[in-house]
């Protein structure tokens, strides 16, 4: 027969034994509950990323949005003077100005010019047609480049590439024939590829004039010191 004391010491043990079980019961359930929630979190923070992810809008190689290169683009041409040999110039209301509806045309195909003057010995050295995109000097003449998307007569076959690699070497595509003065290449080739990219893609997204230029010509005497 158990006495008094070892009645007492059993039911202790029983009770701290059950409160030992409920413990553990309710660390189980709350690890089970941290386990759920942080898979939730974590569900939760893929879907926001995704959601995220689906509303920002893509990026290229230059770091900028579609929009945005098309606004640094606009930027630089128009701050760079393309506008100035690129587009025939008219005469406007307050003067000579460039006509925005052939914006970037080039040399107006349906204009002829016809022999360049040629101009007595002295500090003159080349002569412009009225429109700003035909000259002429000890190169030859040179006729503004159509820079619309016109796939044609303009760059619309071209790639970024393409436009990056004649103003990097000099050459049309950077494989064909040189580029002629009086296009400021050397000071376009220290843009940066993001800028010109910028550039060409502001070019691309301009509307589409059919206007066939016509190739440069070559000068009608030897340069003076070269055979």
């Amino acid at each position: 027969m158990k006495t008094q004391q070892q009645q007492h010491i059993l039911h202790d043990h029983r009770h701290h034994r059950g409160r030992r079980k409920r413990l553990a019961l309710l660390a189980a359930a709350s690890a089970v509950a941290c386990l759920a929630g942080t898979a939730a979190l974590a569900q939760s923070a893929a879907h926001t990323g995704s959601a995220a992810a689906a509303s920002k809008p893509a990026t290229n190689a230059a770091g900028m949005t579609q929009d945005e290169l098309v606004a640094r683009g606009k930027y630089i041409v128009s701050s760079s003077g393309c506008h100035d040999c690129h587009t025939p110039w008219h005469v406007g209301p307050n003067g000579p100005e460039p006509d925005m509806r052939r914006a970037l045309s080039g040399h107006p195909q349906a204009m002829v010019m016809p022999p360049a003057p040629k101009l007595p010995e002295g500090p003159w050295l080349v002569t412009i047609a009225a429109t700003n995109t035909a000259y002429a000097g000890p190169w030859g003449v040179t006729y503004t480049a159509n820079l619309t998307p016109d796939r044609e007569s303009g760059l619309g076959k071209w790639t970024a590439k393409d436009f990056i690699d004649t103003i990097r070497t000099g050459r049309r595509m950077g494989r064909g024939r040189e580029i002629l003065p009086p296009m400021p290449y050397p000071v376009y080739n220290n843009l940066t590829d993001a800028d010109l990219t910028a550039v060409f893609t502001y070019l691309q997204s301009i509307p589409a004039i059919s206007n066939k230029v016509p190739e440069p010509r070559p000068p009608a005497a030897p340069v003076a010191g070269k055979s």
